[in-house]
């Protein structure tokens, strides 16, 4: 039997290895310690700085590997740290969420597939940042050719973009992040692409707050413990 515990440590590693999957995207890998992950090098926009990875992390383990000038972030995975004295504020608080495996299933609305080339991976990536196409060169073609990562988009008979999501594959789960939907699509639909496309036997985790914790809550998944983002005034 997985413990709720065991799942919210595979949890936030999952979360750990996106952050650093996509850094390196970017040519900025980060570096894994014993109790924690850190980039020397100011890391691509929403993304952090450091990973806290385990329960007994202090602030010198993510301080220490990091620049911490203003815009440098710690995601406090356990939201245990205080930072303040270092000239960090919450930049925001959220719950890790998680749904076991063969937890309930949600019609999938036919236009899922999964975006497998560079042109597809540009749109998807425009539609996620509602036109930005600054924003939108987070999303790096080197997605597409990492074994653990799966970039699902949802569609309209005409092509368009309607939602999607990233997958990730590590730590004995499947994490989810960057799950978004356009104009007044629900997030219900983003969610059924995204399950439909994890691997059945695993658990499925991520982190989400505010109403985006309560659509998460609405398909299934229950919150497993807290995290806090932390940003550099």
């Amino acid at each position: 039997m997985i413990t709720e515990a065991a799942v919210l440590a595979a949890a936030v590693r999952n979360n750990a290895d996106w952050c650093d999957t996509l850094c390196r995207t970017h040519g900025l890998p980060g570096a894994f310690g014993p109790r924690a992950w850190t980039n020397s090098r100011r890391t691509p926009l929403y993304y952090p700085d450091a990973v806290t990875l385990t329960e007994d992390a202090g602030a010198a383990d993510v301080l220490a590997g990091i620049d911490v000038s203003p815009g440098a972030s710690v995601k406090d995975s356990h939201a245990r740290l205080d930072l303040t004295g270092a000239g960090f504020r919450t930049l925001f608080e959220a719950q890790w969420i998680a749904l076991a495996p063969g937890g309930p299933g949600l019609p999938v609305t036919a236009g899922h597939r999964t975006v497998d080339t560079p042109a597809a991976l540009a749109a998807w990536a425009l539609a996620w940042s509602d036109g930005d196409a600054e924003e939108a060169e987070l999303f790096r073609p080197g997605l597409l050719d990492d074994p653990t990562t799966t970039v699902v988009g949802g569609y309209d008979v005409a092509g368009r973009v309607l939602g999607g999501a990233v997958l990730t594959v590590s730590a004995g789960v499947t994490g989810v992040s960057n799950l978004f939907t356009v104009d007044d699509v629900p997030p219900a639909y983003a969610w059924a692409g995204a399950l439909a496309a994890a691997d059945p036997g695993l658990p499925v985790v991520g982190y989400e707050s505010g109403d985006d914790l309560a659509a998460a809550c609405a398909v299934g998944f229950e919150p497993i413990g807290p995290l806090r983002v932390w940003l550099a005034s």
